[in-house]
């Protein structure tokens, strides 16, 4: 039978989620020995580079997701789509998030593993593996960092708030440049703690706001909205709306969210 979203359990969820850490931090160790020297690189069509560790990497996630679940669909950053049965759930996986921070020796990069059923995620692991960290949700079952549970922070000011961003760059050439730069006077400070994760530092309540303003795909994307709804925040669009499949993000503590997207979009003085 189909087993869709509105069937699984807690159980299976609580089943799904332990296997998405365990290959999420076992591909992790494998990237390790390419970290921190010159890894050669490749650029892919869009421009973006790719390297052997990337590779490496997603074939060991697939190699597991499909021993352990041969009838589920797989789609990854690197190896594209690989079709399930019709109506089983589907594995998103980018095995590298910040490809150029790990190039550089930087070790904010990350494995993120999620799973969606109807389009849906319903579970998500980031591993950072130079960090030896990870973050993981499942739909109703809270948020973790090592096992130990995470919740956003409380702050409800946006002059106490944290922001942060991926690219500097990207973000001046984005629709949301002028609503940024206000949202900088306003904050207490902002970082460039880019990619997932800046994410997870929104999760672990480190951080209030974290902006992709575009180019946000559903594998960056995928893990996000249950791993931040989980720890009590609001992962959206910056049309505020709950997907993975809008190529933008904003997660915050929730307290401040409609009033960051307002800013955004230049919607509050």
């Amino acid at each position: 039978m189909p087993q869709h979203h509105s069937s699984l359990s807690g159980p299976e969820l609580s089943s799904l989620l332990e296997f998405a850490v365990e290959i999420a931090d076992s591909a992790g160790e494998l990237t390790l020995p390419y970290f921190g020297g010159t890894v050669a690189s490749s650029r892919k069509g869009d421009g973006t580079p790719v390297t052997m560790a990337d590779r490496e990497a997603e074939r060991h996630l697939r190699e597991k997701i499909t021993r352990r679940f041969p009838h589920h669909g797989i789609l990854g950053e690197e190896l594209g789509q690989t079709d399930g049965r019709p109506g089983q759930p589907r594995w998103i996986l980018d095995p590298i998030d910040g490809t150029r921070s790990f190039m550089k020796g930087v070790p904010l990069y990350a494995v993120l593993v999620a799973l969606i059923v109807d389009d849906q995620p319903v579970l998500g692991a980031i591993r950072f593996p130079a960090l030896q960290e990870t973050v993981a949700a499942a739909r109703g079952q809270g948020c973790y960092l090592n096992g130990a549970h995470v919740s956003v922070s409380a702050v409800t000011e946006m002059d106490q708030a944290v922001a942060l961003l991926s690219d500097p760059g990207m973000m001046a050439r984005s629709p949301v440049a002028s609503g940024w730069a206000e949202l900088q006077g306003r904050v207490d400070y902002t970082r460039s703690w880019g990619d997932a994760y800046g994410h997870a530092m929104v999760a672990t309540g480190r951080a209030e706001i974290m902006v992709d303003p575009d180019d946000l795909k559903v594998w960056d994307a995928a893990p996000l909205l249950p791993i931040i709804t989980e720890a009590g925040g609001r992962f959206t669009t910056l049309n505020a709306e709950a997907t993975i499949w809008g190529g933008s993000g904003v997660s915050t503590n929730r307290h401040l969210h409609r009033q960051a997207l307002a800013i955004l979009e230049g919607e509050e003085p």
